[in-house]
């Protein structure tokens, strides 16, 4: 699902993961960065916060789980980030949503009726996601 996702992208584009501890935030990230030629490994950047992968598109990757604060958000340079020709992606945004632009795709992974199921919902927020969303869901469905 992240592979396909991944050819609908342009840079500065925002992605917000959202789910449960365990959910698969990190592996879709995984699944999104290989897609896009990241040839390093992609891990959680839990306890450093912020990542930077290059590949077809830059990719950032942010996990804001441990921020006490709406305010330390700009202590990850965020709006630099997002200004950047990289795609964003950012587990937990839904933590940060005040402090984000109005433009961003919602992957929201949640557990299924197995602990190997997941159940995944895209919303798109903005006419920047608005525009792709008829994409997003042939992608989908192939």
């Amino acid at each position: 699902m992240a592979a396909r996702l991944a050819d609908l992208l342009d840079g500065g584009d925002l992605i917000l993961l959202v789910g449960e501890l365990g959910a698969g935030k990190t592996t879709f990230v995984q699944g999104l960065g290989k897609a896009l030629g990241v040839a390093e490994t992609i891990t959680s950047p839990t306890f450093t916060l912020a990542r930077e992968y290059r590949g077809e598109l830059p990719l950032h990757h942010l996990d804001v789980y441990r921020l006490e604060h709406i305010a330390e958000v700009l202590d990850l340079a965020l709006p630099e980030l997002l200004d950047s020709p990289a795609v964003t992606l950012i587990e937990w945004g839904d933590a940060i949503i005040p402090a984000l632009p109005a433009e961003y795709l919602e992957v929201r992974l949640e557990y299924g009726d197995d602990d190997d199921e997941r159940v995944v919902t895209l919303r798109c927020v903005g006419n920047r996601w608005a525009a792709r969303q008829a994409a997003l869901g042939a992608a989908l469905e192939a």
